[in-house]
């Protein structure tokens, strides 16, 4: 019996952590890829400090990448007032956070009175814009993807604004969404 009421507690807890992102498949993409951060490493090992700017992505227009050209998003079910991620554990794997680094964020194009931190359930930084957290999406494998552009109709690119680009990329895969 105690088994049973471990196993259906195990159940509970990741049907939970599956809907956390939302979504008609709980949020996620289909198959999760690590996802390379928003800062650079240093030639000693340590994160050096992120980078924001924008680009011309894919159908959507100029909005915020990473240091690496990847489109940056937000997620519908994070607070902005007072800043607050709420994509952990899986989410977290398929959306990773966009990590503020270890110094002040190098900005192009990007208005750095819009640009902050909020403190992760786990203790790191994720960098905020215009108060909302700020991520990538495990499935854009190089600049200039935006597959994640309105997964569940609650994730999107970012414009320098701070507000999110609800264009529907045709190129994304998540038209019918």
């Amino acid at each position: 019996m105690k088994r049973f009421a471990i196993a259906a507690g195990t159940a509970v807890l990741g049907l939970a952590a599956l809907t956390a992102c939302g979504g008609g498949n709980g949020g996620y993409g289909s198959k999760p890829a690590p996802a390379q951060s928003s800062t650079s490493q240093t030639a000693g090992g340590q994160a050096a400090g992120a980078k924001l700017a924008t680009a011309d992505v894919a159908n959507l227009g100029k909005v915020v990448v990473d240091g690496n050209g990847r489109t940056l998003y937000v997620f519908g079910k994070d607070s902005t007032s007072p800043p607050k991620s709420n994509c952990d554990g899986a989410c977290a794997a398929m959306w990773p956070p966009a990590t503020a680094g270890a110094s002040t964020p190098k900005l192009d194009g990007v208005d750095a009175s819009l640009v902050g931190t909020v403190t992760r359930t786990d203790g790191s930084k994720q960098l905020t814009l215009a108060g909302q957290p700020l991520y990538l999406y495990s499935e854009d494998s190089k600049a200039g993807d935006a597959n994640g552009q309105g997964f569940g109709e609650l994730w999107w690119a970012v414009g320098s604004d701070g507000k999110k680009n609800t264009t529907q990329d045709s190129d994304s895969g998540n038209a019918g969404y």
